[in-house]
């Protein structure tokens, strides 16, 4: 027995500055096409005692994953495109901290079953790739993941987490997930989230 997925609301008591706080970050511009639509913001924001409330709460001692936007703003304005669709991540356990504020909030993060498949998750074992009919990790990532990934035919919504200023979902990195569609002409509008990825202390 495990958890999955954890929705906690009024997470942070300095939200609020959290939000301006990212409002005030530098995004950067990246050359060329993105795989995630919008822009992480220039530097990490490290929040002292976060990191063991997560791992309170999943029950699992937790550190930030390496090679990851953990940490990093993410502001995604209308207009915004990347080149992925449904996907996973590559860490333990995957976190996003909403911080749009209400009035603005559309959409969310959207989990998926893939129909091929017949799973909502990727496979993790070899079992697991017995089971979907799969010859290697391999061919799940080339032959469904990354092909399939954009074409929403293939995949059916099985879980919509709607957007609320202040919410934060914990979630396993490898259920089939997706952001919501890029919104707002300004910052202060725009989809704006505070990521986490995390991997098992060792």
């Amino acid at each position: 027995m495990y958890q999955t997925l954890v929705v906690i609301d009024e997470f942070l008591d300095f939200a609020d500055a959290l939000r301006q706080k990212a409002l005030g970050s530098p995004y950067p511009e990246l050359e060329g096409e993105q795989y995630f639509p919008g822009r992480n913001s220039a530097e990490a924001l490290t929040i002292q005692g976060l990191d063991q409330l997560v791992s309170n709460i999943v029950g699992e001692q937790l550190v930030p994953a390496e090679g990851t936007s953990h940490g990093k703003f993410r502001l995604a304005m209308e207009g915004d495109t990347g080149a992925g669709g449904v996907h996973i991540d590559k860490c333990d356990w995957s976190g996003i901290l909403y911080l749009t504020d209400d009035k603005y909030c559309q959409g969310g993060t959207d989990f998926f079953r893939n129909k091929a498949l017949n799973s909502d998750k990727a496979p993790l074992t070899q079992n697991d790739l017995k089971a979907m009919g799969l010859s290697s990790f391999d061919a799940f990532w080339h032959d469904h993941l990354l092909k399939h990934g954009t074409q929403p035919d293939k995949w059916e919504l099985t879980t919509h987490i709607p957007m609320r200023f202040n919410r934060l979902i914990l979630f396993r990195p490898w259920l089939f997930h997706n952001a919501g569609s890029s919104f707002g002409k300004t910052p202060e509008q725009a989809r704006l989230i505070y990521p986490l990825f995390y991997r098992r202390a060792t």
